[in-house]
């Protein structure tokens, strides 16, 4: 894939490493999470946040999103400043807006959220958990989606309002 813009122009609008990760990252936010939703959005909690988690994605689509966090995690492994803008703008940004939601459904009455950055981390503990899993654990791609549909309701039945 070429960008097709000069060196020059690449450096002049980013001009050190950690900048064009920057970037990067902000702009692939997306492709782990549908965040945020549209505050007039009244579909049901459990097909909200299957939206949210894409778990309706081709294998194609995973198999980017896989290779995506494999690249972001080995640089940040090897450029502390990049670990740094990853955690920053990628998980604790995405855990916030996913906490945001997550209080917005308390606010509604849909569901409990006593703590909602606790409740955005254990949610994306176990969605990611389960996506990151080696394919082989898994027969194919429709029993990987239930196993997602499964903890998504898994995490509902322990957050539903009375």
């Amino acid at each position: 894939m070429r960008c097709k813009i000069s060196k020059q122009t690449l450096y002049r609008l980013f001009p050190s490493k950690s900048d064009l990760f920057l970037a990067v990252v902000a702009a692939h936010r997306q492709m782990m999470l549908a965040l945020p939703r549209p505050d007039a959005e009244d579909d049901d909690p459990a097909s909200v946040l299957q939206t949210i988690f894409m778990i309706d994605i081709t294998e194609e689509q995973d198999a980017e999103r896989q290779a995506f966090v494999h690249i972001v995690m080995r640089e940040g492994g090897q450029f502390p400043e990049i670990a740094e803008i990853l955690r920053r703008e990628g998980i604790d940004r995405s855990r916030q807006m996913l906490a945001d939601w997550l209080k917005q459904q308390d606010t509604r009455g849909r569901l409990v959220i006593d703590n909602p950055l606790s409740h955005a981390r254990i949610l994306m503990d176990m969605m990611f958990g389960a996506m990151g899993r080696p394919k082989h654990e898994f027969p194919d791609h429709a029993e990987r989606r239930r196993h997602l549909e499964r903890c998504i309701t898994v995490y509902l039945n322990g957050t539903k309002a009375a």
